[in-house]
């Protein structure tokens, strides 16, 4: 039945956790998805009408995003026009008794709303307010308009992706977007633990997407400052660590990771190359690395000549690590995801059940659980109202006037 739970819920770490998710798009929601996940209650705030953009994004069924289907499940749908000086007041009722907000506004929107942490603090001592935005709340660039993609450019990261020479190119995936938002999980989770076990106040937890990327930008900042090196695009290759590559079968490629000193013998061995296993010159990865060009012949002269599910049969043998490169047919058939159940199926209110991921990361005591499926716009508008007091003849005026829906 549509709304109803995709498998048996367990108990949930994040319990009576109360989240207002005024975001759109992917940064704030998937904050507010993974929260909901682990039992938190969230409450979407999205504008009458037309409702989070992402609804209508990418590949649709039925007349919605089938995005919509995992970006928004667990959650509550409220349709209130935040530009409205009702929809502010409701706003400010919502936040007076939650525990975290989270917005991705350019910054000084919610100022605008008369909804600054100051004012909002003033209501709520204890609240935890989650912010995301292009370069954050401070700093020469705050004001400027920012997506996912300008902070992988800015971040480092659309620098090194592609293949040397060539333009730069997208990863595929909103992958900005999506570390703000883990970013953004850790800090509420942090905050909220400090104000519970520490006894103290809310706070505001700044992310800025550029931020995001560039925290996990590995060694690209130190090999600068010590020694001048700006790392470059470097394809399908792990740069400074060999033989680590793609590599050409006879009907398409495998990723082999043998940078290992004792699985690099392995790998030697098993593609008919003794004598570069028993080479003293590349017994390291320092070594390896400096002829890392002939080691990639000599395996892909290898690969070469075989399918990848020769080249992975063979690799697994000697216990090297090598993968397929996955399509999403793949990852669908694919029986380990099963049995870690990364694939699950999940009903929608539009009538049809629909494959979507399974939820990370795993917690043996209190895992996460899909309890209710996306909401419909304003699916919890009159009984999310009602919650804080609201009557049924107001919410009636409220909705004459356009400030809900």
């Amino acid at each position: 039945m549509s709304g109803q739970p995709t498998f048996p819920t367990s108990p949930a770490a994040l319990n009576g956790v109360r989240v207002i998710e005024m975001g759109q798009l992917i940064a704030g929601p998937f904050a507010g998805k993974t929260l909901g996940e682990f039992g938190a209650e969230v409450i979407k705030i999205e504008s009458p009408g037309t409702g989070d953009p992402l609804r209508n994004w990418r590949l649709m069924k039925d007349g919605t995003s089938v995005w919509w289907q995992v970006q928004s499940r667990n959650k509550r749908s409220v349709a209130l026009d935040l530009r409205s000086v009702e929809g502010q007041d409701i706003a400010r009722k919502l936040i007076a008794e939650a525990d975290v907000l989270i917005e991705n506004f350019r910054p000084g929107t919610l100022e605008g709303w008369g909804m600054s942490y100051e004012q909002l603090f003033e209501l709520n001592p204890g609240l935890v307010m989650l912010r995301i935005s292009g370069y954050g709340q401070t700093g020469p660039y705050r004001d400027l308009p920012g997506f996912g993609a300008i902070g992988e450019a800015m971040g480092g990261l659309r620098y090194l992706t592609g293949e040397p020479g060539r333009v730069p190119v997208r990863c595929g995936i909103s992958i900005g977007d999506t570390l703000a938002a883990l970013h953004g999980v850790i800090g509420v989770l942090t905050a909220l633990y400090h104000r519970d076990a520490n006894g103290g106040k809310g706070q505001v937890i700044d992310v800025a997407l550029h931020e995001a990327v560039f925290n996990v930008m590995e060694s690209l900042i130190p090999e600068y400052s010590a020694l001048g090196v700006v790392r470059e695009a470097a394809g399908s290759a792990l740069p400074g660590i060999a033989p680590s590559n793609a590599y050409r079968c006879t009907d398409g490629y495998v990723l082999i990771a043998g940078n290992g000193d004792s699985i690099f013998k392995r790998l030697m061995a098993t593609i008919g190359r003794s004598d570069l296993a028993s080479d003293p010159a590349l017994a390291n990865n320092a070594g390896r690395v400096a002829r890392v060009e002939e080691l990639d012949r000599a395996i892909e002269a290898w690969t070469g000549r075989r399918s990848a599910e020769d080249v992975l049969t063979a690799l697994i043998e000697a216990r090297v690590p090598a993968g397929k490169i996955y399509t999403a047919r793949d990852i669908v058939e694919d029986p380990h995801y099963r049995a870690r159940d990364m694939i699950l199926r999940q009903a929608t209110r539009d009538g049809y059940e629909v494959d979507v991921p399974g939820i990370v990361p795993k917690l043996m005591g209190t895992p996460g659980s899909v309890r209710t499926s996306a909401p419909k716009l304003g699916d919890d508008t009159d009984g999310v109202l009602r919650e804080i007091g609201i009557s049924e003849t107001r919410i009636a005026e409220l909705r004459d006037k356009g400030a809900i829906a």
